[in-house]
């Protein structure tokens, strides 16, 4: 017996030293990082290193928004769902790695039974039946000798699919909080243009009053009077629309924060007008598979599937499996501990290697790799599509702050000119015609710097996001994102 256990347990050691030795599959080699020099709008010094603090909106200095982040943050379902999504992967790797270890389970019984003294047996013993009473305590073992690395390849998938998972999640508080900033400086941008659309009512009606005295004194006709009236009403009008859209921003901000969108009630902000955009550090391409979940999630990606063609391959080669049990069994529960109750059992040592399977293990290795070459595929056009956003963004940047500096000249005109329309009409030199044209060319240049400047701050939350949004990976996830 004991000669016998000394040979399987050679035979185990064997196995664990080829092991040890070889692995199927090959090591997983991150693709190659951008290698271009810089973005083409990007401002002039951009560092590698630059990046934005992991509170990326408190660049803004605007404490409501900072709220509406922390409670979006805290509360988004989306932000609970990608974090289950990531414990369902972590169980993974803990499945996958339970496969690394032997499998040892306790086991006992107890059993009554009764054989026919009918049958050949029963006959042989002399027309008797053997009954009684079995009682059995023991526990089996059971393990997988990873010879050529195989399981270690499906650990190694499992790995990089939780990493992958953990991108995942951090990409949607990312996407979540750049959504955020996006809507609440529309809503801000439309609460500017509601505060020069009331400034404007103002106007309008007491032009309203000038006209009614002057037709009052014959100094006017009924036209005039109606064209002021049309002005005013259209002032209302466009001061009611600007209060729909807010209201439905009012309601996404809501449900972006995990609450109802009747519990909503974001009063209008104090200060005229609207800040001016935080410049936004940015750093070169070659940073930024360090700075955006996606991209990071992607390699993770790319290194599962790579360890999917190692398992792939493993089917291909011998398996071993070694069994073994050890316990107690007798008919009485007070004899049940003693020495000659004792049953135990070592092995096989069972070799499996494949001879024939209809080309299975061949498909199924062609399937791994596939799949690793539209992994490849995918990351690189992930890669494109990021490097594409920042410079999009950087080039909203750019052409809006233009655009702005040109608007500002058609808004100072356009006062001007409603100032002087005006003046030529209450001195009767001018019909009431120029003074609505004057008015209604100063109310949307108005608006539209108004437009612009929120414009400017949306390219700019843009640019964060593109960027990264002061993404800082933790653990593994750096090791990655750092190749």
């Amino acid at each position: 017996m004991f000669s016998s256990f000394k040979k399987i347990t050679l035979a185990a050691a064997v196995g664990l030293a080829l092991a040890g030795c070889s692995t199927v599959g090959s090591d997983f080699s991150a693709p190659k990082n951008v290698a271009d020099a810089g973005f083409r709008h990007a401002p002039a010094g951009a560092q590698s290193d630059a990046r934005l603090p992991a509170q990326w909106w408190t660049i803004y200095g605007d404490d409501t928004l900072n709220r509406l982040e922390q409670s979006a943050l805290r509360d988004n379902p989306s932000v609970k769902a990608a974090a289950q999504r990531l414990l369902q992967a972590q169980a993974q790797l803990g499945l996958a790695r339970a496969s690394e270890s032997p499998s040892l389970s306790v086991n006992s019984g107890v059993s009554n039974s009764r054989t026919s003294a009918n049958t050949s047996q029963g006959l042989a013993l002399g027309n008797r039946s053997i009954h009684g009473n079995n009682y059995s305590l023991g526990a089996s073992m059971s393990y997988e000798v990873d010879l050529l690395g195989r399981v270690r390849r499906m650990v190694e998938a499992a790995d990089a699919q939780a990493l992958a998972a953990e991108a995942d999640r951090d990409g949607v508080l990312l996407l979540l909080s750049s959504q955020v900033a996006t809507t609440y400086w529309q809503l801000r941008g439309l609460d500017t243009e509601a505060a020069i659309l009331n400034g404007a009512l103002d106007s309008r009606r007491e032009t309203e009053e000038l006209v009614n005295a002057r037709f009052n004194a014959g100094l006017s006709n009924e036209l005039d009077t109606s064209r002021a009236r049309i002005e005013r009403a259209n002032a209302e009008a466009d001061l009611q629309e600007v209060q729909r859209q807010r209201n439905t921003l009012e309601h996404s901000l809501a449900t972006l924060t995990g609450a109802s969108p009747s519990a909503m009630r974001l009063p209008a902000a104090a200060a005229a007008g609207l800040p001016q955009p935080p410049a936004i550090p940015v750093g070169l391409p070659a940073s930024l598979l360090s700075q955006r979940p996606d991209l990071a999630g992607s390699v993770a990606t790319l290194r599962a599937a790579n360890a999917q063609i190692g398992v792939a391959e493993g089917g291909f080669y011998p398996s071993i499996s070694l069994t073994g049990n050890f316990g107690f069994a007798s008919e009485s529960l007070s004899e049940i501990a003693k020495g000659g109750s004792r049953q135990f059992s070592i092995g096989p040592l069972a070799l499996s290697l494949p001879i024939f399977d209809g080309g299975r293990n061949r498909a199924n290795l062609a399937l791994a790799k596939a799949r690793y070459e539209e992994a490849v595929a995918n990351h690189e056009g992930k890669l494109l599509t990021a490097l594409r956003e920042v410079d999009d963004a950087l080039s909203d940047v750019q052409q809006k702050q233009k655009q702005e500096l040109v608007q500002a000249q058609s808004r100072e005109a356009a006062a001007r000119a409603y100032v002087v329309a005006r003046a030529r009409y209450e001195r009767g030199v001018s019909t009431y015609l120029d003074v609505t044209d004057a008015q209604r060319s100063s109310l949307a240049a108005d608006r539209a710097a108004a437009q612009i400047t929120t414009q400017r701050l949306l390219a700019t939350v843009a640019v964060a996001r593109a960027l990264g949004a002061g993404w800082q990976p933790q653990g593994p996830l750096a090791t990655i994102a750092s190749r």
